[in-house]
């Protein structure tokens, strides 16, 4: 492994690499080194679409195989399909590369238990790819929970969307089951936000996500059987003086777009404006609570995938544990089943 940078390979020319591939180059310790792509040429389109400096100096396959048997490759990012998630990752795994894996990591428990047997078999670092998780912005939502200013949390709100465009159609074009619809696109943003939002209440800095006990669920279907619109309800259960916790979540693909989150708690509220935040945005926070108290802060700006990019690539560096664990993974993967399933019992 070459000395303060690990090198990177990317598994498919999906639409994330025009936030991605600039990440892996810009990041410090990370060094891009190949992509591939099973559509023949795509993976040099992608390099020069968003790269144009670096051909020559990426290898690009037009199999993904040859990318996973790559040995100057140490790491992988894989963004395929989210019902192909588990079979590459496995196999980079196999083959002694570290995967980062673009959210949803799976769709199935049994995928995420297998993926995870497979990195400790081989010994190599795996972590979701949220990459929100790694803007200041949640940090400084942590720090103002953590001194009481909204009090303890007891509702969680949390809303995406974007207009579905014709070039992103392949994302509804199967049913849920299948991987397809917008609870597995941004649906794993609005559950994760939900999950991490109710485990703040802990107040301490080592924060566990809270697991919802169960779901209520509607939406909209189209003729796959895929999501286009949902809207749910988490019952998180009592907390220790017996008040009710819930999350609510929307999402949609007939929206404008829309990236935010609501903390609500027994003395004031909190709201993060913008979660999918470009790396020039001014990230906002604002508050208030019945003390009369309220704010706006502007924070600085920040590029969210160089950030999970350098972390990763620290953990590898210098074996670290990921920000993002497998129980994460799974805690995430069984709520947005259970939603999943409360959407089919209702459209019965």
């Amino acid at each position: 492994m070459t000395k303060g940078k690990l090198k990177w390979g990317i598994l498919g020319a999906a639409r994330v690499n025009e936030r991605l591939l600039p990440a892996i180059i810009e990041a410090p310790n990370s060094q891009l080194v190949a992509i591939a792509s099973r559509r023949a040429g795509a993976a040099k389109m992608t390099l020069d679409k968003y790269a144009p400096n670096y051909d020559g100096y990426v290898a690009c396959y037009d199999d993904l195989e040859s990318l996973i048997a790559d040995k100057n490759v140490e790491a992988i990012y894989c963004p395929m399909a989210n019902e192909e998630h588990a079979e590459w990752a496995i196999k980079a795994i196999n083959a002694g590369k570290h995967v980062l894996i673009e959210k949803p990591m799976a769709t199935k428990l049994s995928d995420i238990d297998a993926i995870e047997t497979a990195a400790n078999k081989t010994n190599v670092k795996v972590m979701e790819g949220f990459m929100y998780r790694f803007h200041p912005q949640h940090q400084h939502v942590q720090a103002l929970v953590m001194s009481g200013v909204i009090g303890d949390i007891l509702s969680v709100r949390s809303s995406f969307s974007f207009l579905m465009r014709e070039a992103r159609m392949y994302r509804i074009n199967r049913s849920m089951a299948d991987g397809g619809g917008a609870l597995w696109d941004i649906g794993p943003y609005a559950i994760h936000t939900l999950r991490w939002g109710m485990g703040l209440n802990n107040h301490t800095s080592d924060l566990p996500y809270l697991e919802p006990l169960s779901c209520i669920a509607t939406a909209k279907l189209n003729e796959h059987g895929a999501d286009i619109v949902t809207n749910g309800i988490l019952d998180f259960g009592r907390d220790a003086k017996g008040r009710a916790r819930f999350g609510q979540f929307d999402i949609s693909f007939e929206r404008s777009r829309k990236s935010e989150y609501e903390l609500i708690g027994d003395k004031g509220w909190l709201k993060c404006h913008t979660v999918w935040a470009f790396d020039k945005d001014v990230p906002v926070i604002s508050w208030g609570n019945d003390a009369g108290e309220s704010g706006e802060e502007k924070l600085n700006p920040a590029n969210h995938f160089v950030l999970e990019i350098e972390h990763f690539s620290d953990c590898v560096l210098n074996n670290k544990t990921p920000l993002l664990s497998f129980k994460d993974a799974r805690g995430n993967c069984s709520a947005l089943q259970a939603s999943i399933h409360a959407v089919y019992g209702a459209s019965k």
